[in-house]
């Protein structure tokens, strides 16, 4: 039987990848992809302004290749446990 967490682990990875895979490359989020995870994923994603999803793309690209890659994602995930984390 899986611990929780590796549980847990497992899902967010499965989750990149049922959005990553839908257009272009497979292992990279575009905007719209990056849109589609937060908004059904997240409890918060529905209430999101386009504006404010363009500025969490922003955020989240930091080489600047208009793509959310794994590493930039799990730099997500760190940023949400820490507002889950502190709410």
């Amino acid at each position: 039987m899986e611990h929780p967490l590796d549980q847990a682990l497992g899902t967010l990875v499965v989750i990149f990848h049922k959005y990553s895979c839908k257009e272009g490359d497979k292992n990279t989020l575009n905007k719209k992809e990056l849109k589609e995870l937060i908004q059904k994923e997240l409890t918060i994603g529905p209430k999101l302004h386009e504006s404010e999803i363009q500025g969490l793309m922003a955020d989240l690209d930091r080489d600047g290749d208009h793509c959310v890659d794994f590493k930039e994602y799990v730099t997500f995930l760190g940023a949400m446990a820490m507002i889950y984390n502190e709410a």
